[in-house]
This record gives C-alpha cells, sequence and structure tokens, in this order.
C-alpha cells in the first residue's frame, strides 16, 4: 500500500498509511533506521460496548493536508458508531516529537464515553529481538527501547492521561499482540515484555450529546530514557495541541517565505506546487542525503527498498529546489557528495543516508572482463545541479569550498573517462540502472557537469583549467553529434552498445533522451532535438485514457500490459513531466503553452487522495504503481511548475 501522508523535519520520518496508520518510522536518520518496517501500529476506537480498529471497512476517510503546511488534515467517519474523527498529525519542525490531535464528535443525543486506544508495533533498528517495551510509572508513559534507540508514547483527553496501558509479546507462538488486548475495551496492564514485543495504550473521555472532544497522542524519540523524557515533558509543558499549531505555522512560514507569481496556473496546481515542495523537503536528512523513496512495501517485490541517496535522484531533486527558491535546504547535498566521492573522482551508485556505500546489483567484472559498476551521469550531475544552484541564489561561498575536493576531482574523471575513438564517455551503467554501455543521456549530464566545472574554474580566476574543461566538453558535445545521432531515423539514438566488437546504435525509444536540451548539450529547438521528442512524445504516448508518458518502449517493470503498441510502459510522472519542459522551452506564444499546461494538469489529475505522487500510474485505471511518494516525482513536477511560470511571464511581457 502507497504511503498516504508523510510527515518529517529531517531528523525524523513518519508514514501513515490511508487508515492514519503509522506504517514506517525512520530515525534518527531519513530513510534509516526503519523501526516499525512496514507492520501496522493500530488506532482504535471504543463507544458503547462496541470496538472498531480503522482499517474496518466500516470507517470512510477523506485525505489531506491543512493548506500549505506538513500537518494531516483528515476526516474518518463512522456512522455505525455515529463518531467522526478529525485526525491533525505532524512532526515537529526541530525536535523528534510525532503529534497526533483526533478530535471526536459525538453525532449521538446522549453523553458517551469514548476510548481511543493506539498501538505500537516497534521492531527497533529494524529487528524484533531484542526489544523491550515497558510502562514508565515515574511520568505515566510507556516506552520502547533497543541499545540506544528510545521511544516514549503518551496520550492525553481533555480530563486526563493515559487510563490505560498494556506490553507484551506479538508475532511469537500463538501471541499476536496487544492490540487484540484491546478489542474488549479495556488493557490488562502488564508493566513490561522483551523480546518481540508490541504495547498499546488507552485514554479516554465523556463527549457530550451532538459535542466533541480534543485527544492528544504523542512519541518522542532519542538516544536515552532521560532525553525522551525530557522531550515528552516539553510536550506537556508547551500543550500537544498547541505544539501541533505552531507546527503548522512554520511550514505554512516556509513554503510561502517568497512572494511567487503562479501565471495562469489553477489552484490545483498551486497546491500541488507546494505540496511537493513540503514532500521534497520531508525526504531530505539534514546530513545532506536526498532519499528517494521511503515505501517498505516495496520490498515485497525486491529484498530491498528506495530509502537510499542516489546522487542522479540526488542532483536534480536539488536542480529543482534551487530553481524554486529553496537554496539552503539542498546545501548539505552538496557536502554529502563531497565527503562521499571516491579519490578516483566518481561517485558510486548509491548511498545509505548516513553516508556509507548502499547495495548494488552492478559488479566490478562482467563477462569476463573488469569494469567500473557505476553510473556515469550521477558524478556529472551533482556538479550541473551545483552550477544552477550557483546562477541562480550566487552564494559563492559553497562552490568555493568545494572547487578543489568535488569540483575539480570530479571533473578529472570526467574527462579522464572517455573513449578515445568515440569521444564520448566510457561506458557505464544508464539511469534507469539496467544496461551497461554510452547512453545519450549520460552523455549530455559529463557535458553538462565539464561545462559547470568550466564555468566554476572561469568564476574563481582559474583560467587555464577552464579552457581546458571546456575543451573536454565539446569533444563530448562532438561525440554525441557524431555517433548517437541517426541521420536514417532522423533522432537520436538511446545509446551504443558493442556487439561482437563494434559499436552499434540502440535506437529503442528513449524518454531520457529529454537531456540534450535539458543540460545544454543542443537547445530545444534545434531540429534534431525536435524530430527526436516528437518522436518520443508519439511512440511512448500511452494509449489509453489514462495518457501519459512511457520511460522507453517496452519497459517490463511492474509492466501492466504486453501490448506494447499502445502501452509501451507504464505512465511515468517524470517522463511525462519531461516532455513539458520540452513544450515549455520552444514555446514561442502563450498559446503554445497549452500543452504543458495540460501536462501539469494531467499529474494533478493523478496524484493520490492525499495529493502524493507514485513513481508510476496504472495505464488503465490510473491509480498508482510502484513506490509513493517518489521524491523525484513531486521535484520534477516543481522544476516543470516554475519553468512555465518563467516562460509564461516572459511571453506576457513579449506580447
Amino acid at each position: 500500500m502507497p504511503r498516504q501522508l508523510v510527515v518529517g523535519n529531517g531528523k525524523m520520518l513518519i508514514n501513515l498509511d490511508r487508515n492514519c496508520y503509522i506504517r514506517d518510522i525512520y530515525f534518527p536518520f531519513v530513510g534509516q533506521l526503519n523501526h516499525v518496517g512496514g507492520f501496522w501500529c493500530r488506532f482504535g476506537v471504543w463507544v458503547d460496548g462496541r470496538f472498531s480498529w480503522l482499517q474496518d471497512g466500516s470507517w470512510a476517510f477523506r485525505l489531506a493536508y491543512t493548506e500549505d503546511s506538513l500537518v494531516t488534515e483528515v476526516t474518518a467517519q463512522n456512522h455505525e458508531l455515529g463518531l467522526t474523527l478529525h485526525i491533525n498529525d505532524g512532526v515537529h519542525q526541530r525536535d523528534c516529537i510525532f503529534l497526533r490531535r483526533v478530535t471526536v464528535v459525538n453525532h449521538d443525543a446522549q453523553p458517551r464515553e469514548v476510548r481511543l486506544f493506539f498501538h505500537q508495533d516497534l521492531l527497533i533498528n529494524e529487528t524484533e529481538v531484542g526489544d523491550t517495551a515497558a510502562y514508565y510509572p515515574k511520568n505515566n508513559t510507556v516506552f520502547h527501547y533497543k541499545k540506544d534507540s528510545y521511544f516514549m508514547f503518551d496520550a492525553c483527553s481533555e480530563s486526563k492521561g493515559i487510563t490505560q496501558f498494556s506490553t507484551g509479546v506479538k508475532r511469537f507462538h500463538q501471541a499476536e499482540g496487544t492490540w487484540r488486548d484491546a478489542e474488549d475495551g479495556h488493557l490488562m496492564g502488564n508493566p513490561i515484555a522483551q523480546g518481540s514485543v508490541d504495547s498499546t495504550i488507552g485514554v479516554q473521555h465523556t463527549i457530550p450529546a451532538h459535542g466533541e472532544a480534543s485527544y492528544n497522542y504523542w512519541m518522542t524519540a532519542g538516544h536515552s530514557l532521560d532525553e525522551v523524557y525530557a522531550l515528552n515533558q516539553y510536550v506537556r509543558e508547551s500543550g500537544p495541541g498547541h505544539l501541533l499549531d505552531r507546527v503548522k505555522i512554520y511550514w505554512q512560514r516556509w513554503v510561502n517565505k517568497s512572494e511567487r507569481d503562479y501565471a495562469d496556473l489553477t489552484p490545483e496546481m498551486i497546491k500541488l506546487f507546494k505540496l511537493s515542495l513540503l514532500i521534497v523537503r520531508t525526504q531530505v536528512d539534514e546530513n545532506g542525503a536526498i532519499i528517494a523513496a521511503n515505501d517498505t512495501d516495496i520490498m515485497q517485490y525486491n529484498r530491498d527498498h528506495y530509502s537510499y541517496m542516489w546522487p542522479r535522484d540526488g542532483a536534480l531533486v536539488a536542480y529543482a529546489m534551487t530553481m524554486a527558491g529553496y537554496h539552503g535546504t539542498i546545501v548539505p547535498f552538496f557536502h554529502f557528495c563531497a565527503r562521499a566521492i571516491t579519490e578516483d573522482g566518481y561517485l558510486q551508485h548509491k548511498y545509505n543516508p548516513d553516508g556509507t556505500v548502499g547495495s548494488s546489483w552492478h559488479p566490478y567484472l562482467h563477462q569476463g572482463r573488469e569494469q567500473l559498476p557505476i553510473q556515469e551521469d550521477e558524478t556529472a550531475l551533482v556538479l550541473f545541479a551545483l552550477w544552477q544552484d550557483y546562477v541562480k541564489h550566487e552564494q559563492i561561498e559553497l562552490p568555493q569550498s568545494l572547487y578543489p575536493d568535488l569540483i575539480r576531482r570530479a571533473n578529472r574523471f570526467l574527462y579522464t573517462y572517455v573513449d578515445e575513438e568515440l569521444s564520448l564517455p566510457k561506458p557505464s551503467y544508464d539511469l534507469w540502472e539496467e544496461r551497461y554501455g554510452i547512453y545519450t543521456f549520460t552523455a549530455s549530464a559529463v557535458y553538462g557537469g565539464m561545462m559547470a566545472a568550466s564555468n566554476f574554474a572561469k568564476l574563481f580566476g582559474d583560467d587555464e583549467r577552464c579552457r581546458r574543461y571546456a575543451g573536454h566538453a565539446e569533444r563530448i558535445k562532438e561525440g554525441i553529434l557524431r555517433h548517437l545521432w541517426d541521420e536514417e531515423s532522423g533522432r537520436f539514438a538511446r545509446g551504443l552498445y558493442k556487439k561482437d566488437g563494434v559499436w552499434v546504435k540502440d535506437m529503442t525509444l528513449e524518454a531520457s533522451i529529454y537531456g540534450l536540451f535539458e543540460f545544454g548539450v543542443l537547445p530545444a529547438d534545434d531540429p534534431r532535438v525536435i524530430s527526436t521528442m516528437n518522436a518520443i512524445k508519439e511512440g511512448l504516448r500511452i494509449k489509453t485514457d489514462v495518457g501519459g508518458i512511457a520511460r522507453y518502449f517496452h519497459d517490463y517493470y511492474f509492466q501492466r500490459s504486453s501490448d506494447v503498441d499502445n502501452i509501451p510502459g507504464n505512465p511515468w510522472i517524470i517522463c511525462t513531466l519531461w516532455m513539458a519542459e520540452h513544450d515549455i522551452e520552444i514555446a514561442k506564444t502563450v498559446e503554445d503553452l497549452q500543452k504543458p499546461y495540460a501536462t501539469l494538469q494531467w499529474v494533478v489529475n493523478h496524484t493520490m487522495e492525499s495529493g502524493v505522487l507514485s513513481e508510476q500510474v496504472d495505464p488503465f485505471d490510473g491509480s498508482p504503481v510502484s513506490v509513493a511518494p517518489l521524491t523525484w516525482s513531486h521535484a520534477t513536477y516543481v522544476l516543470t511548475a516554475v519553468k512555465y511560470m518563467e516562460k509564461y511571464k516572459k511571453l506576457v511581457r513579449r506580447s
């Protein structure tokens, strides 16, 4: 189940499903470690002797975020129980505190006691072995811990704090967990359990006829009992509801930090633009890792996940955020890359949020030949994004601090890792991590990265390197035009691969060839670019009512149809937006912007109920496919919207 709602602050990330169940708790890094791992932290209601967990079919949900903020706004209505719950969730903007406010509306003509039960199903440090859950009488809370990871849980109603609690064993022998104990409205009060454990706490209040009452639930995370105790005391003294209101205000100030002319975008488009900024922010760790996605349900298909920083994804997300005016958000990303880059000057396949190298399926040895297990575009795009950040914000201190160890080192690798015969980058894996060869996207990214390095050298008065770097970049451009352009088909190839010792063009239609104009190899209105992009727009178009653009022809990843002539692959959010970027670049009149405007609306139409964007959508019903939220999807929407707004204003002034 994709994650409908996410809240976080760069230190802690909480994912919620459509039932408002906590499914993932990441701490102390965004994306590492996951202390729930996709299990259910249930939320239930007891009233008039009846009990209901919120996943019961009797609840009707409306999912959203509060306006311009990283605080959820969920309504859950149960006609059988005569109750409506208004639920707000958020993470404190500074401290590792999760806050939930539940306003319960009693639709009955009689006052009723309503008990809420909150269930904690943790596997601390990503294993169920050796956890402890305990009641803490000093402050009437329950806490879980293992080693140096501590989580304290507290709750209150308008009249009192926790009234019931229990700890116990889960998923071991015949034990299901303490959540079963809650279903009669009473918890047995077991004060401690160790091993594979869970806990449940209850809070109650009598609500007047046709009245309402507020309940609050919160969790503090830290590295010691004293730390979570102190944070819990801070919540109590400040008032959990008051803190949640402050969280809402903070994010509203953050996302509206400057005046912006939204051109002719609709309110729905603007809403998704702001929400996308906020969603991206939740996926950025304070130490610099920009995480691809944190939806652990993907592990059902592959015993791994998306909770890594791919330098490519990170660079393109950073590019989008800087173009939207969020320089400060992405500065740590560049320092992360400077720490991670190898002595030889390249970045690895992907990284864990703490900076260690992530898992990989790229071998050092293939068909008996040694190779670098990298995607070269990942190194190049970091330089490209860094230059775009300087152009936008003119903050010279950042690139100056990175010039010797990141910029020069990375560029030295780029201009030495070249096939001398072709004047193209040597083979590496493509951006989709599937094929080994020489690809138009990668070569274009290398050109963009080399030109960025040349520009930085010029900025810092390093004239000899400036000329040398620019010369190397032009050599790559010449190689692209000579070997990747196919005169017969009138478009650029996806790439080159070796067959029987000879380089052969791969003419598969591929959306990523948009990199030719994105990274500055050729202008968007160059006839060769236009003919290529037109072929992609037509050949990769999904010919169902859903529409959108596939990654490439006959894309097998989560493939929904073998009718590749009509459905060449599932529509991807990013690939569809890349086509809009080209339409924006070549627009000569305001009327020419109608097509990219329609694409922005297409993305709005294919958000999940909460506004979250997935990686792909189903070509038949438009439902989300693969992980959600995907950081790259939200960032690409932000970038495309920024480009649209800027082009619209430019064309209006010209007319």
